[in-house]
């Protein structure tokens, strides 16, 4: 596809009577889709290299925690970024204030890399108890680390073993993955509370 006719319908297709003009994404928009398309392929390649680079593990571990250093790295930087207090706000009363998400997100580590750890998991209650920013920054790190001795201990034997996730059987590694699209969905939602307070996110720094 060549994203640079992303704005224009596709060649030979006229617009139905009636058809907005705005059907088709606008071309800032099309290169807004461009930039991002762009940084998630360096992305990827970039935490294969780096992983490559600095672990010694197999591609198999070394990648997985590429990525899982990435989001961590992300989260750990936005914790910095927000001012204490911002921690209580929340977009909408349905939803987790900005502490309570990165409680979440550290009460997660140990569920999920407990699972491939240990195959159990671990409730640590992070989100019921730490409520000062100082304190959640803390079980973050704390959270972070755990799963970096998770993976400092796996081999390429026991990355690819099942043991009980949620009712099921999956691979440890597999559990490892699933953890950091998990962090990444919540960093998501940070971006969001970031954007509307003014913050700029920091995977988004390099771009400014």
């Amino acid at each position: 596809m060549d994203l640079r006719r992303i704005g224009n319908p596709p060649a030979g297709i006229g617009r139905a009577p009636g058809l907005r003009s705005d059907t088709y994404p606008a071309p800032g928009l099309a290169r807004m889709i461009m930039v991002s398309m762009k940084t998630a392929i360096a992305t990827f390649l970039l935490a294969g290299a780096l992983a490559a680079q600095t672990n010694s593990k197999s591609p198999l571990i070394a990648t997985s925690q590429g990525f899982f250093n990435f989001a961590k790295n992300n989260v750990l930087r936005s914790a910095d970024k927000i001012p204490e207090d911002l921690w209580s706000f929340r977009p909408t009363p349905e939803v987790r204030t900005i502490a309570q998400m990165f409680a979440h997100i550290a009460d997660a580590q140990y569920e999920f890399c407990g699972m491939a750890s240990e195959g159990k998991t671990v409730d640590k209650g992070i989100e019921k108890t730490a409520k000062t920013k100082a304190e959640i920054v803390a079980a973050l790190k704390d959270a972070f680390g755990y799963c970096d001795a998770a993976y400092a201990k796996m081999t390429d034997a026991s990355a690819v073993e099942t043991v009980p996730a949620f009712g099921q059987k999956a691979t440890r590694i597999g559990i490892m993955d699933f953890n950091i699209t998990h962090t990444y969905e919540h960093y998501g939602n940070l971006v969001t509370y970031m954007r509307i307070k003014g913050i700029v996110p920091p995977s988004s720094e390099s771009r400014r």
